[in-house]
């Protein structure tokens, strides 16, 4: 009897997760192209969590174009990999699942049809919340300011809309079957641990308390390489900010008022991802004040990065519930 009530808890639980999860309604989008192996793992992620999703994308890569924004047009050339042809119209979507959506425009224009065309379409309403990425290589520091991937995000947080830009180190520009022609390749596998690394963050956030960040805020994720982080659960999560600053009051967390640049937190071995917080405006850091909404979300999931921390500090850490020391 017991081992039944324990077993009804369980499902019980897992009930209520996945409904909540499903509640939230997620446009996904990048700046690598809406047929990229990176994007289409991480629909297929989303969706297997629970989430309710729809994919707007650009219909070529257009990694590097920034907060770039035009009116999307017909297309003179194929799709990328020869996902649609030459002539296709300036949004089109797969004529296999209509919730795969692409637009042949900028990042930021994949970003504005997902939220105000596409969600009302299939959701109804806005979305809850926007996913860019993960990315084809990292985008830390001042590389934030040129990458699409944090351009849409930063548009989806203008538009009211919380967001989050996930980049990570291992992958190449391949097209969404080698997920299936070369499951045991390199950007396959890269491809599939990125994809639940960010379905480990977003369970947190999504979960917290409304609002799920401050207006016009976004955070800016970077993974390392999965040459030695072979799951999910290897990454270890550190709040960083993107711009070193020692004059810098941060929020104050793993003993220390002086949060780590995202560039040096992923360069470090043992699997650290860089978790920054932005302002949509100007993509740069925030205040301590708005580090510790964050902080204060995703404490059950943020790690130390620091070696150096004193004794001291690392009882307080511990005595405070935030997060984990490693």
């Amino acid at each position: 009897m017991i081992f039944q009530t324990a077993a009804v808890f369980a499902a019980l639980v897992c009930l209520v997760r996945v409904s909540a999860q499903s509640s939230k309604k997620i446009v996904l989008t990048n700046d690598d192209g809406w047929a990229v192996a990176q994007i289409r793992a991480q629909n297929d992620a989303l969706k297997a969590a629970g989430y309710n999703v729809v994919l707007s994308g650009p219909a070529v890569d257009k990694s590097g174009t920034g907060s770039s924004s035009t009116t999307p047009t017909k297309l003179s050339g194929p799709c990328e990999f020869n996902s649609c042809p030459s002539g296709s119209p300036a949004t089109g979507f797969n004529a296999s699942d209509t919730r795969l959506n692409y637009v042949n425009a900028f990042p930021v224009d994949a970003a504005r049809f997902g939220i105000q065309t596409l969600a009302p379409q299939f959701f109804g309403s806005k979305p809850d919340f926007v996913v860019s990425g993960p990315n084809i290589g990292n985008n830390l520091g001042s590389t934030v300011l040129i990458s699409g991937t944090v351009g849409a995000a930063s548009e989806a947080a203008k538009e009211g809309i919380p967001s989050v830009a996930f980049s990570a180190a291992t992958g190449g520009q391949v097209s969404y079957t080698t997920l299936t022609s070369s499951p045991a390749s390199t950007n396959s596998k890269a491809a599939l641990i990125y994809a639940a690394a960010s379905v480990r963050l977003l369970d947190v956030l999504l979960a917290s308390s409304a609002p799920i960040l401050p207006s016009g805020i976004s955070l800016n994720v970077n993974f390392p390489s999965t040459s030695s982080c072979t799951s999910a659960s290897a990454f270890k999560f550190v709040l960083t900010r993107i711009n070193s600053n020692s004059g810098a009051t941060d929020v104050q967390t793993c003993g220390t008022t002086h949060l780590p640049t995202e560039s040096s937190v992923v360069a470090k071995s043992g699997c650290f991802a860089s978790v920054s917080v932005f302002d949509a405006s100007t993509k740069g850091d925030v205040s301590a004040a708005t580090q510790a909404v964050v902080l204060g979300k995703l404490s059950s999931i943020l790690a130390c990065s620091s070696d150096a921390m004193t004794s001291g500090a690392r009882r307080q850490f511990r005595v405070l519930g935030l997060g984990n020391l490693q």
